[in-house]
């Protein structure tokens, strides 16, 4: 894991009307554009984590927790993706790679899906790595 500095918490923002509206339901769009993927509050250092993929996560919209999982639930560990993904993209020194959302995404949520509006206020939050807090404008 030599090529892997750390790890960071990344809010993995979508535009849900691009994606699966006005789109055509291609989701690339609906994902990249500006401000979509905030990153923070720090990079934590491989050698300060005992362990990456024993690690809580949450994510909570206006206080209220929406998603509230384990990295130990992740499909894939790290050091997979990291060697699949180098089989098809040149990976470079700082490049990001997010793992994958937990359950409780708002839009899949029955029978009320749920959408951020302007004013909200979310938090992502990874043990031992730290919380990142965005409002919607």
């Amino acid at each position: 894991m030599d090529y892997v500095i750390g790890y960071t918490v990344g809010h993995d923002v979508s535009a849900r009307d691009w994606q699966l509206k006005k789109n055509g339901g291609q989701w690339l769009l609906g994902k990249t554009m500006d401000s979509f993927c905030p990153i923070g509050p720090a990079i934590v250092t491989k050698d300060e984590l005992s362990d990456p993929h024993k690690l809580g996560l949450r994510c909570r919209v206006n206080g209220q927790t929406m998603q509230n999982s384990n990295t130990d639930q992740l499909v894939f560990k790290t050091e997979a993706l990291v060697s699949h993904l180098s089989r098809f993209v040149t990976l470079h020194p700082g490049d990001i790679i997010l793992t994958g959302t937990p359950p409780g995404v708002g839009v899949f949520r029955k029978p009320n899906p749920i959408y951020l509006k302007r004013g909200d206020v979310v938090e992502c939050e990874i043990d031992g790595i730290g919380t990142i807090t965005n409002k919607v404008v």
